[in-house]
C-alpha cells in the first residue's frame, strides 16, 4: 500500500509497516541488559563485517587490478594506448553509474545478502575472463560487465549496516568494511610486486594476476549466500538474541526491512535539500579519489621508479587509506559527528597532499611521495558519507533510493578523475593534481553548508515540535525522516 504524506509530521495510518515491526507483533518482548547488549553486538560485529570487509577489498581490489597490470606491460601485450587505457576506467563507471537505480530497486524486491553474493560471483567470473582478453574490445568488453555487477555492493553494504547498527555504531562498522579499500591497496602492490618475477612463454604475470582474484572472489561470493543474513529476523541468532537485535534499532528511527516499493519516498528522497549536498560532496571528493586510485601505481612510476619499485611503493598508500579509513570511523563514532572529521579528512588528504603532489620540486621524491600517500587520505571521506546516508534517511525506499544516488555520484566523479590525466601532460600530469586541490576545496565548503543545513533543521523541528507524545512503535512504521517529527539529524 503507498502512502502519500500531506504535511510534515503526519502519519499514515497503513498497515505497511516494517518487516521488524511484523516480526515483534508475532514474537512478543523481552528485556535486554547493557551485558546483554554488548555480548550481542560482539556476536553481530563476527557474524557480518568480515564477510562485509571480504566484498568490499575484493570490490576495491578487483577493480584496481588493471592499475598494477599497467605496470605489468597490459598496455603492450593487448596494443591498447594510453587513451584507450584511460577510457577502461571511464567504462567501468558508466555502467556503474547505469546500473545504481536498476539495481537499488532488485535489492528491495530480493534478499538482500543473496543478492549481494549473486553479484560477487557474476563479477569474479568476468575478473577471471580478464586472463584471456588480447585486445581492446575484449578489456572494453569485460570492464563494462565488471562495472555492472560491482554496483550492487557498496549500497548493499549500506543497508546491511543500517539492519543491524545504531546510528552511533555506524561510521565504525562503515569503516571496518571500507577498509577494504587500504588492505585491497596493500594486497594488489605486494601481488604485482610478486607476479612480476614471474616468466612464462604461455602466460603474462598480469594474466595469473587476473585468474587468481577472480577464482578467490567467485568463492567468497558463495560464502556471502550462505553465511551472510538477509536481515535480523532471518539470522542465526537465537530467538531472544533477534528481539534484541531489533528492538535496541528503534531509536535509529529508520526502520530494518520493507520489501514494498513506494514512489512517494522516491520523490521524498529527490526533494530532499540534504540529497544534493551529499552528491555534491561525493562528486567532488571522488574526482581526486578516482584519479588517485586509478593512476596510483602510473603517478609513481612517473617519479623515475621501475615497475617492481613502483609495486612496492604502493604499498604505503594502502597503509595510509586503511590508517585514515578506520581513525575517522571510531573519530565520527566516539563523538557522533561527521562532518567535522569529514573537513579534517579533506584538509589532510586534499589540500596538503594535493599541493604536495602539484606544486613540489619535480626532482624532490620524497615531497612527491608524501603528498602522493596524503592524497589516500580522501578516500577516507566516503565511508563517513554512507553512514549520512544509512543514519539520516528514513524509509526504506528513500533508503534505497538515495544509496543508488550516493553511488551515482560516486561513479560520476570516478568518470571525471581518470579523464583529467591526458597523454599530452605526461609524466608529470600537473592539470590533473591541480584538479584534486581544486576539487577538494570545493568538497571541504560543501560539507560546512551541509553540517549548517542539518543544524538549522534540528533547530526548526525543536520549535515547531516542542511537545509532543511518542506514538508507539512509529519507528517501524516506514516513515520517512521528513514524515517523523520524532526525527533529528546526525550531523
Amino acid at each position: 500500500m503507498d502512502t502519500k504524506i500531506e504535511k510534515e509530521g503526519q502519519v499514515p495510518k497503513t498497515t505497511d509497516v516494517d518487516a521488524a515491526l511484523e516480526y515483534l507483533n508475532g514474537e512478543g518482548t523481552t528485556v535486554m541488559t547493557e551485558i546483554n547488549e554488548k555480548a550481542l553486538v560482539r556476536k553481530i560485529d563476527w557474524m557480518i563485517v568480515p564477510i562485509m570487509w571480504a566484498c568490499y577489498n575484493l570490490q576495491y581490489l578487483d577493480k584496481t587490478l588493471i592499475n598494477y597490470a599497467n605496470v605489468m606491460d597490459l598496455q603492450q601485450d593487448t596494443g591498447i594506448t594510453g587513451n584507450q587505457f584511460s577510457l577502461l576506467a571511464t567504462l567501468f563507471y558508466v555502467t556503474y553509474l547505469a546500473f545504481e537505480f536498476p539495481t537499488g530497486y532488485l535489492m528491495q524486491k530480493l534478499p538482500t545478502a543473496k543478492y549481494l553474493g549473486a553479484n560477487v560471483i557474476l563479477w569474479g567470473l568476468v575478473v577471471t575472463l580478464n586472463s584471456a582478453a588480447k585486445n581492446w574490445a575484449a578489456l572494453a568488453t569485460l570492464r563494462t560487465l565488471l562495472g555492472c555487477f560491482e554496483s550492487a555492493v557498496a549500497p548493499a553494504l549500506i543497508l546491511v549496516t543500517s539492519m543491524w547498527y545504531k546510528r552511533s555504531e555506524q561510521p565504525a562498522r562503515v569503516g571496518f568494511w571500507y577498509v577494504g579499500t587500504g588492505t585491497g591497496t596493500i594486497i594488489g602492490a605486494l601481488t604485482s610486486f610478486g607476479f612480476q618475477h614471474y616468466e612464462s612463454e604461455v602466460f603474462t604475470s598480469w594474466q595469473i594476476m587476473f585468474l587468481l582474484f577472480g577464482l578467490i572472489t567467485i568463492a567468497v561470493g558463495i560464502l556471502t549466500m550462505i553465511f551472510l543474513p538477509d536481515n535480523p529476523m532471518k539470522s542465526r541468532l537465537t530467538r531472544e538474541e533477534k528481539i534484541w537485535a531489533i528492538e535496541r534499532l528503534r531509536e535509529n528511527q529508520t526502520g530494518i526491512e520493507n520489501k514494498h516499493f513506494k514512489m512517494y519516498q522516491v520523490r521524498d528522497c529527490f526533494t530532499d535539500p540534504q540529497t544534493w549536498l551529499i552528491a555534491l560532496i561525493t562528486v567532488t571528493m571522488n574526482i581526486p579519489n578516482g584519479a588517485i586510485s586509478t593512476y596510483q601505481a602510473t603517478i609513481i612510476k612517473g617519479f623515475g621508479y621501475t615497475s617492481k619499485e613502483t609495486a612496492l611503493l604502493s604499498i604505503p598508500s594502502g597503509i595510509v587509506s586503511g590508517v585514515a579509513v578506520i581513525s575517522g570511523g571510531i573519530s565520527a563514532a566516539r563523538f557522533n559527528a561527521r562532518g567535522p572529521v569529514i573537513i579534517i579528512l579533506l584538509l589532510i588528504g586534499g589540500i596538503l597532499g594535493g599541493c604536495l603532489l602539484a606544486f613540489s620540486d619535480p626532482t624532490n621524491k620524497g615531497a612527491l611521495l608524501t603528498g602522493n600517500y596524503l592524497t589516500n587520505v580522501i578516500g577516507a571521506v566516503l565511508p563517513l558519507l554512507y553512514s549520512y546516508s544509512a543514519a539520516n534517511y528514513a524509509g526504506h525506499t528513500k533508503k534505497v533510493t538515495m544509496n543508488a544516488m550516493l553511488l551515482l555520484s560516486f561513479c560520476l566523479g570516478n568518470i571525471i578523475g581518470p579523464l583529467t590525466f591526458r597523454d599530452a601532460d605526461k609524466p608529470q600530469y600537473l592539470p590533473a593534481k591541480i584538479v584534486v586541490v581544486a576539487s577538494t576545496s570545493a568538497a571541504l565548503a560543501t560539507t560546512g553548508v551541509l553540517m549548517a543545513y542539518y543544524m538549522w533543521e534540528n533547530k526548526r523541528r525543536d520549535r515547531l515540535y516542542p511537545r509532543f507524545e511518542h506514538e508507539e512503535n512509529i519507528e517501524f512504521f516506514d516513515l520517512t525522516d521528513r514524515e517523523n517529527k520524532e526525527f533529528r539529524y546526525r550531523w
